[in-house]
């Protein structure tokens, strides 16, 4: 073991020890055929070099977020997202510091484990400058369902969401919209309980709780609360 490099110099030495890391993985599944490199294949090549250096990693995990997703064949899943420094020491004791991220989708409970294993593989690739011919993909291959919005915890809300929060404005002309949508439901003689049950089906929120005032007045010009077509309606089942 060389005892007297510092962690640049041993880190030289790996990098000169391990020049490459084929694909020898391959993902088999209905339209997502591709070789990849996976975390195991990078740690057998890389590992008994660093050992010989004297070169030791450790993780630190600086950041991890995660939020509920879907694929596009409306599989539920969960996404992981971590930030990680992996600290490099060398074998006098000098260190090495890199920050990476890492994601991962996962139906069941692993998705920290994959996300951490991307983070450790991408760190190691580029910090021993491993050579690669294309873009590296997880084993796992999913697409995301765009037309289907992920619900968001509350402690993770966007600042699009924040800033969509209802003001004192907004919700005076809300307020303005359900008074004019009572007055021409209480005209025509449309029953008001009905009219909140058809607004909260179509748009998936209480008539009551809505803070937005053209979805309130669009909802009101296609409910047809005219009174004369409600006249009519009502002779003509009459007749």
């Amino acid at each position: 073991m060389d005892t007297e490099k510092n962690v640049t110099q041993a880190l030289a030495a790996v990098m000169a020890e391990v020049r490459g890391v084929g694909k020898d993985g391959f993902h088999d599944a209905p339209g997502a055929k591709f070789k990849f490199r996976g975390i195991d294949a990078i740690v057998n090549a890389v590992g008994p070099a660093m050992r010989n250096h004297g070169v030791i990693v450790t993780p630190q995990l600086v950041d991890v977020t995660r939020r509920d997703v879907s694929t596009s064949g409306g599989k539920a899943s969960r996404e992981t997202c971590v930030i990680v420094k992996y600290i490099f020491t060398g074998p006098d004791g000098t260190t090495l510091e890199t920050i990476v991220p890492g994601e991962a989708m996962d139906s069941a409970d692993k998705g920290t484990a994959k996300a951490m294993s991307v983070a450790f593989r991408i760190a190691l690739l580029q910090a021993l400058c491993l050579p690669t011919d294309d873009a590296d993909p997880d084993s796992h291959h999913y697409e995301r369902d765009y037309q289907q919005q992920p619900a968001q915890p509350p402690q993770q809300r966007t600042n699009s969401q924040q800033q969509q929060e209802p003001t004192a404005a907004s919700s005076l002309l809300a307020d303005e919209a359900r008074k004019a949508l009572r007055e021409k439901a209480t005209a025509a003689g449309v029953d008001l309980t009905e009219l909140a049950a058809r607004f909260e089906q179509q748009y998936g929120e209480t008539l009551k709780g809505c803070a937005d005032h053209t979805r309130i007045t669009a909802f009101m010009k296609l409910q047809n609360l005219s009174t004369s077509s409600r006249v009519a309606a009502n002779g003509a089942q009459t007749r």
